[in-house]
């Protein structure tokens, strides 16, 4: 019998726990989020989070445990996200996951967040039935996180049983996260929270008449050319929108909307010109060069045979057809964790848990929140 092992995520402002059997297996997953407590504040409040992971927290993994069919007995270890992430809400999880380890008398294990968003890409490889060439550059792009690492194979597993990878990292974020720009802009353009999905759909819709957006220019590093910078994209939104008044009373309109409960897709749509559809257009576009070229620039600089591409912002839909269609080009295959997957969960949890279970790399009760965790 596959070894099953329940994943237990509460980095940030969701919820989550799953059970995976044999690391690729996904027997349940759960995930409680918390964007509708969030979203009057324009985004996370650390401790609102860790409130409501404590409110959340058992009835989330009793859910999981019931989705998969089992008894906590019948659990054969348990994985629990140490970081990085908010400090509070990481304890909440923790402490959680140790208590069930120590009145189990299980394994527990704990799993670098930034690690399993790389095994979510490997989970949705194999439900897809394709194996992943590595060495391999990784994307993690997320409201917290922009960084670029390559992947290689440590050892153990193989065709059908993951094994431990090694990491090194080669690019990241300056400054923002794209997926913290993407929520600032929006914030600035009076379309809520969360930035992303709106800003995504936005960017999509055909531009009436014959309207031209502005031209932001591609950050130019210093020193690690494949870092990445967002701080400047951002401000340079700012300034195109304090220099052309005419943004500001439907700016104003659309945060009264939503005040009012207004934030469906459907009813933003008609709050937005042409100018501000060309505008957000222009800001994705921006962020998704980026991402791609520094992305394919370390792919080639590697020798890599594959590009993984992970987090919140890999469900960004301009963003999967560019690195498909720059894949495609290259020769490389590229390849996504479902959208579902691609946000916090703890399917990957528990799939980044299951080499580490394998290779005795199991945690003890001092097992603590490390708010600033590296992957390499």
């Amino acid at each position: 019998m596959s070894i099953r092992i329940l994943g237990i995520e509460s980095s940030c402002d969701e919820t989550a726990a799953a059970v995976v059997a044999g690391g690729r297996e996904i027997l349940s997953s759960v995930v409680a989020s918390q964007i509708d407590i969030h979203r009057k504040y324009g985004g996370v409040v650390p401790e609102l989070a860790s409130r409501e992971h404590l409110r959340r927290i058992v009835p989330v993994v009793r859910e999981a445990m019931e989705q998969a069919g089992m008894k906590l007995e019948e659990l054969d270890a348990i994985g629990v996200t140490h970081g990085p992430g908010l400090v509070g809400a990481l304890l909440v999880g923790i402490t959680y996951g140790k208590t069930l380890a120590m009145a189990l008398g299980k394994p527990l294990v704990g799993v670098n967040h930034l690690e399993g968003h790389v095994h979510a890409v490997f989970l949705e490889a194999a439900r897809a039935g394709r194996n992943v060439e590595l060495p391999a550059v990784c994307l993690i792009v997320s409201g917290g996180h922009t960084v670029l690492y390559e992947v290689n194979a440590e050892g153990g597993g193989g065709k059908d049983e993951p094994g431990l990878f090694r990491y090194g990292r080669i690019g990241q974020t300056r400054d923002d996260a794209a997926g913290e720009a993407y929520d600032k802009v929006a914030k600035l353009l009076g379309l809520g929270y969360p930035g992303g999905p709106i800003l995504d759909r936005l960017a999509a819709v055909e531009i009436p008449g014959n309207v031209k957006g502005p031209r932001f220019t591609v950050a130019r590093m210093k020193g690690n050319s494949l870092d990445f910078s967002f701080s400047g994209l951002k401000t340079a939104v700012l300034y195109y929108v304090r220099e052309h008044g005419e943004f500001i009373p439907e700016i104003a309109a659309r945060e009264e909307a939503i005040a009012q409960g207004r934030r469906k897709f459907e009813e933003i749509l008609p709050l937005c010109s042409p100018a501000t559809l060309a505008l957000v257009r222009a800001f994705q576009e921006s962020v998704v060069s980026e991402l791609a070229g520094r992305a394919f620039a370390a792919a080639e600089q590697r020798q890599a045979a594959s590009v993984l591409v992970s987090g919140g912002v890999a469900a960004n839909s301009r963003l999967r057809a560019e690195f498909e269609s720059r894949g495609a080009a290259a020769g490389l295959p590229v390849y996504f964790p479902s959208r579902a997957l691609s946000t916090d969960n703890a399917a990957m949890i528990a799939a980044a848990a299951y080499p580490r279970f394998r290779a005795g790399l199991h945690a003890d009760l001092r097992l603590n929140a490390v708010p600033g965790l590296k992957l390499a």
